[in-house]
């Protein structure tokens, strides 16, 4: 008797670890509970520990739905956005664990959310594309309804010109090629006379044109280059292979695309996503055997 007691308190989980719900036979545990709220904390307002729980079903949810469609994320895309939301706030990856760590929060309980949000857009978007893609014919009939300003589409042609600066070089080393960088862009008066001498600089790359519509630029490149002419060069900026600038050699209106079509397409293209996941996530809750233990 002494050791079936014995043996019964060794299968006794501590009181966060106690399943309190299965979701298609997949469990969340009280620590799930406890670790999702305290992130969710972190972001603004508190919710409920039921909403809390919804969360967790929809988690749970999702990730089911996309195995049964081979939609699942690897582990190494998973951390990748961990790094991604680490470098947005300034931190490495290892520094930003240790920063949810000291607010009480495991890592992993991020990376868990993580996955199932990237999973979900991606077999959303996979399984109902065609449907959410809008036509040209609703790009312009939403162009005339809008009042915002029309901005023109541009494709610029541009050289990339690197000063090269070894990894690890001091800040000294830094400053003085930019200085060199912003030399060249007072010399600078067209390609066809700026290029050949940029390529007989000291330790100075001149890579081939590439071509960029400014609807697949931030607004913030986009005003730079409408500020620049063309034959000139743009202003340096320090880069992981040294200091850069880029010459602009061409510069033309297009019709093929713009920053107005792309914001209007994006803003369709969402709306439509966020209904088409909203409905179909609802049926599949619908469909699941949710089942509370405690």
């Amino acid at each position: 008797m002494a050791s079936a007691a014995l043996l019964s308190c060794l299968f006794v989980l501590p009181a966060q670890a106690q399943i309190v719900l299965y979701v298609t036979g997949q469990p969340i545990t009280a620590y799930d509970i406890e670790q999702r709220g305290k992130l969710i904390a972190l972001g603004g307002k508190p919710k409920s520990r039921q909403e809390v729980i919804d969360e967790l079903i929809d988690d749970k949810i999702k990730i089911l739905a996309a195995k049964r469609f081979n939609f699942e994320m690897t582990q190494t895309e998973i951390d990748n956005a961990f790094a991604n939301l680490a470098r947005n706030a300034g931190a490495s990856a290892d520094q930003f664990s240790k920063m949810l760590e000291s607010r009480g929060v495991n890592p992993n309980t991020l990376k868990a959310r993580l996955k199932a949000d990237l999973t979900w857009n991606q077999m959303v978007r996979g399984k109902f594309g065609q449907q959410l893609t809008p036509s040209e014919r609703d790009i312009f009939e939403a162009e005339m309804k809008s009042t915002d300003q029309k901005e023109a589409g541009v494709e610029y042609t541009l050289h990339p010109i690197t000063f090269v600066v070894p990894r690890g070089s001091a800040a000294g080393v830094i400053e003085a090629r930019k200085r060199e960088a912003d030399a060249l862009r007072t010399r600078f008066q067209s390609c066809s006379t700026g290029l050949p001498f940029a390529r007989a600089l000291r330790e100075v790359v001149v890579r081939a044109p590439i071509r960029r519509n400014s609807a697949d630029l931030s607004p913030a490149l986009r005003e730079i280059l409408a500020k620049v002419e063309v034959g000139k060069v743009t202003p340096p900026e320090v880069t992981e292979g040294g200091v850069e600038v880029f010459a602009l050699c061409d510069k033309k209106e297009t019709n093929s695309d713009s920053p107005t079509k792309r914001k209007v397409r994006d803003e369709i293209f969402q709306r439509r996503f966020q209904t088409q996941a909203d409905r179909y996530l609802k049926e599949l809750r619908a469909q699941a055997m949710i089942e509370y233990k405690q």
